[in-house]
């Protein structure tokens, strides 16, 4: 194997997925520095790295999105490339474009990529040029004083989505014309604090769609493959909490289609490195919805079925590498399912919770891509998602039962997680036939219903009769029923 044009890689990124990329660029014979606040100095990315730089800033988010800092930190590191991660900078085309110009190698996409398919008006427009299906919308920066009356136009229901990234942030379903624009400040508001862009554009809102996507790969040399589909329908305020690899809902016609759809959309763009497009499919027809321009959060399923370690193919893509694989080589083995866990309380609506970690057990067995360890502090700072489960078997049944049993065997005391839900999903009935789609949750509320009282309450009781004097006060006659002796009516 050639060595590779660096030997220090900076990531650009925090919790579990900073964690994660390490352990592949350790793999590799790379060194591994991580930029961190210190908020996250007691994390496991900061441990595992070989190499940890400070940074700030006037919130722990925004020290993560200073590009100058970022590029500092990677100088200090001696670092050859900067992995970008997800979220984040990591589709930021100045970012891309301002590593590029510091000599540093920018561990995904071209910068001209990033800002013609990060950009979701960009990609959306260029999509619709090339033939591809794509949903009705209006865009604001077409024409800022017609945007409202343009999307007003389309009619209800309406989706408001931010253009400068994804991860369902800045997002609202709009079902009620007159609430339009409040949606549409919200939504700018929230893309701001979490890209640093406040640019949003609206859609057409499909009703009960599922959200499907597809897992390019790409080189320098114009080669471009595909490594299948992922079902990322079980979402939460358009977050995904489930993914897994086949969809179920799929043909292996449809599969066929969709993913040559997908490797055309990338090939229009001369795609490079490792993403993402992400379709809207109801029925038989499927839609373009955006493309990621980075690695997907769920990208271990895809590994899982593979067998290809997706961050060591953007490490050789982006050192120039021609990529090794052909589209015969990639075979798809078994079933995969990850679980996102976060700290929330899904009874109450998801609200973001806190704590300390007093214990934490993973289970056996299965692939845990973690961001916490024990005595951590979680803070209300960043992503509520904690840790990935990610289980594989030889059918979507075994693969649902073993997520199930990992699930029940994980142990995390001091914070309230959305642990109980998960593993109510894995057993509902919609889930296991494969019959849901992005609304699954909403329809069903009493998934998210905590029933830790009641089943605590039966729980206490049972254990109570279990006990000697219990039973035997239970069993005892009261002495006014014992003073009538034998008589009977």
């Amino acid at each position: 194997m050639h060595k590779l044009p660096f030997d220090t890689v900076l990531i650009a990124n925090r919790g579990e997925i900073a964690a994660r990329i390490i352990k592949t660029l350790h793999e590799l014979g790379l060194r591994a520095a991580v930029a961190y606040h210190e908020i996250d100095a007691g994390t496991p990315a900061v441990s595992m790295a070989d190499l940890a730089i400070p940074i700030s800033g006037r919130t722990p988010i925004a020290s993560y999105l200073d590009i100058a800092q970022i590029i500092t930190a990677a100088q200090k590191a001696n670092a050859g490339a900067i992995h970008p991660g997800y979220g984040m900078l990591s589709e930021n085309a100045e970012f891309a474009s301002r590593v590029i110009k510091a000599g540093i190698a920018f561990i995904g996409p071209t910068p001209e990529t990033i800002a013609l398919m990060g950009d979701k008006i960009r990609a959306r427009n260029f999509v619709q040029r090339t033939g591809f299906p794509v949903v009705p919308c209006a865009i604001e920066e077409d024409d800022p004083a017609t945007f409202v009356s343009r999307a007003l136009a389309i009619g209800a229901p309406l989706l408001v989505k931010p253009s400068g990234g994804g991860g369902g942030k800045g997002m609202r379903i709009v079902r009620d014309l007159a609430t339009l624009k409040t949606a549409i400040e919200q939504a700018r508001s929230e893309a701001r604090r979490y890209f640093g862009d406040g640019r949003v554009y609206v859609e057409r809102y499909i009703e009960s769609p599922r959200h499907i996507e597809v897992q390019v790969l790409g080189d320098s040399f114009g080669k471009l493959v595909h490594l299948f589909e992922r079902e990322c329908s079980v979402q939460r305020r358009f977050q995904k909490i489930i993914e897994e690899t086949p969809s179920p809902a799929l043909s292996p016609e449809l599969r066929t289609r969709i993913c040559e759809t997908a490797v055309g959309i990338a090939r229009a763009a001369n795609y490079q490195n490792a993403g993402t497009v992400e379709f809207i499919f109801s029925g038989e027809e499927f839609y373009f919805l955006e493309m990621n321009t980075r690695l997907q959060v769920e990208h271990p399923v895809t590994e899982m079925i593979t067998g290809v370690d997706l961050v060591a193919e953007q490490v050789y893509a982006a050192a120039g590498r021609e990529l090794a694989l052909s589209q015969s080589d990639i075979v798809s083995n078994g079933h995969a399912i990850e679980l996102r866990l976060c700290a929330e309380a899904p009874e109450r609506g998801y609200v973001p919770t806190t704590g300390k970690v007093l214990v934490l057990e993973y289970p056996d067995g299965v692939r845990i891509d973690s961001g916490i360890m024990q005595g951590q502090d979680l803070t209300p700072a960043f992503d509520p998602m904690l840790a990935k489960i990610i289980v594989h078997s030889a059918s979507r049944t075994e693969a649902a039962l073993k997520a199930h049993r990992a699930v029940r065997q994980l142990v995390l005391l001091g914070c309230e997680t959305n642990a109980n839900l998960l593993a109510r999903i894995l057993r509902d009935e919609a889930f296991l036939s494969g019959q849901f789609h992005t609304g699954y949750l909403e329809d069903n509320p009493h998934l998210a219903a905590d029933n830790f009282e009641v089943e605590m309450s039966a729980f206490l009781a049972s254990a109570a009769l279990l006990m000697k004097p219990v039973r035997e006060s239970a069993d005892a006659v009261p002495g006014l029923h014992a003073a009538l002796g034998g008589w009977r009516n």
